[in-house]
This record gives C-alpha cells, sequence and structure tokens, in this order.
C-alpha cells in the first residue's frame, strides 16, 4: 500500500489553478470578487472532505496488511514528502537493490537498470502538459494570452489616450507648427490615407506633383515644412483638388504638422524619385528652402 499525497500539496495545486482561471477572464479584478474567494474556500473544504474519506479508506486497508506489511507501510509513512522526492531523483540504490530492478539483458558488458523516473519529474512533465492545454484552450477560445487582441485592446487605449490628450493641448497652426523627426512614422500612415491618391506611393507623383524632386508649383512660405503646412490649411489656388484638409476638418492641424514632417523628410533626406524610377515629372519652379 503507497503512502498518499499530503492534502496540502493538493491544495496548493488548487489554489493556483483557480489563479490561472480567473486570470484568464476579463475580470481584471477578481482578487476583490465574492465568487474568487467564496470557489477557494470551497474547493479547500470539498479537498479536506477528500482527505478525511481517504483516511478511512486508508485505516479500512491497513488492518488487512500483514504485521510485517505494517512496519513496512508505517516506516515509509514516516519519511517526509519531499524528502521522497529528493530521494527518488538523487539517492542511489543499494547493491541489493540494484539487483532486484536489474533488467536481464546486456550488452558488452553494459546492463541496464529498470529505475523509475523520478516524481518530480513526472510531476513536472504532466504539469507542462496540463499547461499547454490550458494556453491552447484559451489562445482558440477565449482572447486571453493571443497577440492580436492584445494588441487591438493596447491600440484602443494608446488612441484613446491621444484623444484624452489633444482635448486639453493647444492647437497647431502655421505658427507654432515644428518638425519633429519622431512625426514621421506617423506622418508616413495619415499620408497614405489622405494623399496617396494623387501623390501615389512614397510621394512619387501621378494626379498630383512629385513631392521628392526640387521643383514646387506652390511657394508660400520659405521653409518646405511651413509650405507643406500651409498647402495643408488652405489648399492650392491653382488646383482645387489640392483642397484645405485642416479647413475642412478632414485632418487636424497636428496631423498636418506629422504630414509635413513625413513630406520633409522624404524631400529632404531621402533621395528624389526620377522619372526612370517611376516618379512623376517636375513640375513648378525649383524652390531654395530655408531650414
Amino acid at each position: 500500500m503507497k503512502t498518499r499525497t499530503p492534502i496540502s500539496i493538493y491544495i496548493i495545486a488548487a489554489v493556483i489553478s483557480i489563479f490561472i482561471v480567473f486570470e484568464m477572464s476579463d475580470d481584471s479584478n477578481y482578487l476583490l470578487t465574492p465568487l474568487f474567494w467564496g470557489l477557494i474556500v470551497v474547493v479547500i473544504l470539498l479537498l479536506f472532505i477528500m482527505n478525511s474519506i481517504g483516511d478511512l479508506v486508508e485505516n479500512a486497508n491497513f488492518k488487512l496488511l500483514s504485521d510485517e506489511e505494517k512496519q513496512e507501510y508505517l516506516k515509509e509513512k514516516s519519511i517526509p514528502y519531499f524528502k521522497k522526492l529528493w530521494d527518488s531523483a538523487f539517492k542511489k540504490q543499494s547493491a541489493k537493490e540494484e539487483k532486484e530492478i536489474l533488467i536481464d539483458h546486456g550488452f558488452d558488458g553494459i546492463t541496464e537498470l529498470d529505475n523509475q523516473l523520478p516524481k518530480w519529474w513526472l510531476g513536472l512533465f504532466y504539469f507542462t502538459i496540463a499547461s499547454c492545454v490550458v494556453y491552447l484552450f484559451a489562445f482558440a477560445f477565449t482572447d486571453y494570452a493571443h497577440p492580436d487582441i492584445e494588441y487591438q485592446d493596447e491600440a484602443k487605449f494608446q488612441l484613446a489616450s491621444i484623444k484624452e490628450y489633444e482635448k486639453t493641448a493647444p492647437a497647431i497652426d502655421l505658427e507654432t507648427a515644428t518638425y519633429n523627426a519622431e512625426n514621421i512614422a506617423e506622418g508616413e500612415q495619415i499620408f497614405k490615407t489622405n494623399c496617396v491618391s494623387c501623390h501615389s506611393d512614397a510621394g512619387k507623383g501621378g494626379i498630383g506633383p512629385n513631392l521628392t524632386d526640387k521643383k514646387w508649383i506652390n511657394i508660400k512660405q520659405k521653409s518646405l515644412f511651413k509650405n507643406v503646412f500651409w498647402m495643408l490649411e488652405n489648399g492650392s489656388p491653382n488646383n482645387p483638388t489640392m483642397r484645405p484638409f485642416i479647413k475642412d476638418g478632414v485632418i487636424t492641424g497636428r496631423d498636418a504638422e506629422k504630414v509635413a514632417a513625413y513630406i520633409y523628410h522624404i524631400n529632404q533626406e531621402k533621395s528624389p524619385i526620377t522619372e526612370a524610377q517611376g516618379g512623376a515629372a517636375p513640375q513648378g519652379e525649383e524652390a531654395h528652402w530655408q531650414e
């Protein structure tokens, strides 16, 4: 008759399992809910009941053992549980014990022992299997541990933070707009949404002029950055297709600042896209911008 696993081990495993289940739920404040603590109390009570039933069964089976088997069982039961785990992993067998577990075959003088795997190793192995099953179920059927959902939640949070900031942040106009390299990436996305249909990808031009070369149709400001912002605010006096995006409410002054940063980047910090490379032919006069 084998000795039983202590109830403390079952309680620890049960509490950890409950934590994992609630952690996968949508309620981030589950530690403050009566359901969480009530479930823990109920599970612990059930484990104590199960342990009491196990004691009754153990006592009944113990009475059926011979005196020698009783002594051996009591001796094994007196050994602490964690010492058994340690011994199962690191304790070496005696010569007598090795003879008992020696497998009756060998090769070239090499023999094999029928050792059992350590209990801690088996426990860890089964735990990893259970963890994998739980994770796969959570990944496939819930929003927990799902990178796409986590990204969407984070993006919503960031967008909400930006909107909240813009409610109190001062408006950006032609006088206050400044070039910032950190705005280039976001300015590119706004450009792709609102400007690509006329100026094509990377600003190489199409229906609208090429924004990467040195010639410009409308020169209204001394600096390229300010000139782009002016165009986004007022539109082109020569072509109604280039409408005043800011005044029409399509984009905000802060968006225009980012688009102007992107156009400055592709015009001043990158090589122009020539006709041979698929760019539109230069239009207007050569601009000499001030920094």
